[in-house]
C-alpha cells in the first residue's frame, strides 16, 4: 500500500533542543510514513550542542538540524502539515499562527534539557532523560492504528501520549 507521508511539525520556543531531537527521531523512527520537521516561536539561531551529541549518540544523523522559525511553516509555500505537536510550556500557551489545512495538534511537555547548564554530565543526562521520553512517546505515536481512528479518537490518543508518566 503506497500512501503519502504524514507531515509532522514539532514546536518549541527555541528550537534547540527538545524539537530538534524529535525531529530526528521522527525522521529516523518513522521514515517512510512520516516527515518531521521542527520550528521555534523564537528559535535560537542553532541547535544546542548536547542535542546533537545525543543524537549522534543514538546513530541519528544530524544533519538536517537548524534552528529555525516556525513562519517557514506558516506560508503559501509550506509543507501541508498534518500533525503539529508542542514539546514545551511556552509553545503551548503562546498564539500560533493560522496552519492551513487544520492539522490534528497535541502537547507533548518535556522538562528543558537546555535549562541545566553545569556540570556537564548532568547536562548530558537532562538530554538523555529528554531523549527518552521523546523515544517513548514517538514510539507509542507511530504504533497508532491511524488507519482505524476516526480524528477526535486521534487527537485524543495524542493528548494521552503527552500524558505519558516518564517511567512508561
Amino acid at each position: 500500500m503506497t500512501r503519502k507521508a504524514a507531515h509532522i511539525l514539532i514546536l518549541c520556543t527555541g528550537n534547540s533542543a527538545r524539537s530538534i531531537l524529535a525531529e530526528g527521531l521522527i525522521n529516523h523512527l518513522g521514515a517512510p510514513d512520516f516527515i518531521a520537521s521542527s520550528a521555534g516561536s523564537q528559535p535560537k539561531g542553532a541547535p544546542h550542542p548536547q542535542a546533537l551529541k545525543t543524537l549522534e549518540k543514538h546513530k541519528i544523523n544530524t544533519g538536517f538540524a537548524r534552528s529555525k522559525s516556525w513562519d517557514e511553516f506558516a506560508g503559501a509555500d509550506a509543507p501541508a502539515l498534518d500533525y503539529i505537536i508542542t514539546v514545551c510550556d511556552n509553545a503551548a500557551g503562546e498564539t500560533c499562527p493560522i496552519w492551513p489545512g487544520k492539522p490534528t495538534t497535541a502537547h507533548w511537555g518535556i522538562p528543558d534539557p537546555a535549562a541545566v547548564t553545569a556540570p556537564p554530565k548532568a547536562v548530558e543526562a537532562a538530554f538523555d532523560l529528554a531523549y527518552d521520553q521523546l523515544h517513548a512517546r514517538i514510539s507509542r505515536f507511530l504504533a497508532l492504528p491511524f488507519d482505524q481512528l476516526d480524528p477526535a479518537a486521534l487527537k485524543q490518543e495524542m493528548m494521552a501520549i503527552g500524558q505519558m508518566k516518564e517511567d512508561a
